[in-house]
């Protein structure tokens, strides 16, 4: 199972290549990208939703520890945001070029894998208890992935790095997650109901206040109003998901 949740969390970090590889030979335009963001901010939605929180509400009666958990997912998440933030990483998630003005490759290497290892982690979570893999997570990460390779290429290859690599650099952040999964699942396997609980409540407000504070406002601003539809589709994909 842990060579499996390593697998699953390989799988979904690869999108970071995907995205690499897209930025740098396809044309890819500013709406386009705000419609990827969106539908993958709607699947990020229902996997908060009915893998995380609602996972959560059935691993234990305790509904206290579910709300200490988002309370304390949501702050930290504001908080290391806004550390990243002042070492020049504000636009690892924004589909702006990436310049000596808007942080430094170190930074934005660094906000990519802080936003992934515990969104893998997560995918490493639902592997415990159901032994199946939580599908709408995993669909959820891979294509949140997308928007920000594709940003973070862009700037960096304007900057000078050589598409070697930048394919290296995304396919080892891929690796990490993997191994952020296989983690996650180690430590859900013994951990507590209330533990496990408070875990996974805990991804479930970091996700949501990244949602709220990236993703969204910028699929409006990049997509327009066909972000909301969008938004919608990615939810009821991931419910399919979720159902099947």
């Amino acid at each position: 199972m842990m060579l499996e949740a390593f697998a699953w969390g390989v799988f979904a970090a690869g999108s970071l290549v995907v995205g690499a590889v897209m930025a740098l030979v396809l044309p890819i335009s500013q709406r386009a990208l705000g419609l990827i963001m969106a539908f993958g901010s709607g699947v990020l939605i229902s996997a908060v939703a009915y893998e995380l929180v609602e996972e959560a509400s059935t691993t234990t009666d305790s509904n206290w520890v579910i709300s200490i958990g988002l309370a304390a997912g949501a702050l930290t998440f504001f908080v290391g945001d806004n550390l990243i933030d002042r070492f020049a990483g504000a636009d690892r998630r924004h589909s702006r070029d990436t310049d000596d003005e808007s942080g430094s490759a170190s930074a934005i290497v660094l906000g990519t894998v802080l936003d992934g290892i515990p969104e893998s982690a997560v995918i490493g979570l639902t592997l415990v208890g159901g032994g199946s893999i939580g599908a709408a997570v995993v669909a959820a990460v891979f294509i949140s992935n997308i928007p920000e390779a594709i940003a973070g290429t862009s700037g960096l290859y304007k900057r000078g790095w050589k598409r070697s690599r930048l394919l290296l650099m995304w396919s080892a952040i891929a690796l990490v997650s993997g191994v952020a999964a296989m983690t996650g699942f180690a430590f859900g396997d013994s951990a507590s109901p209330e533990a496990l609980a408070f875990v996974l409540a805990f991804a479930g407000g970091a996700l949501l206040t990244m949602l709220a504070d990236s993703m969204i406002p910028d699929a409006f601003k990049l997509g327009g109003n066909a972000a909301g539809l969008f938004t919608t589709f990615g939810f009821g994909l991931a419910f399919a998901l979720t159902a099947l």
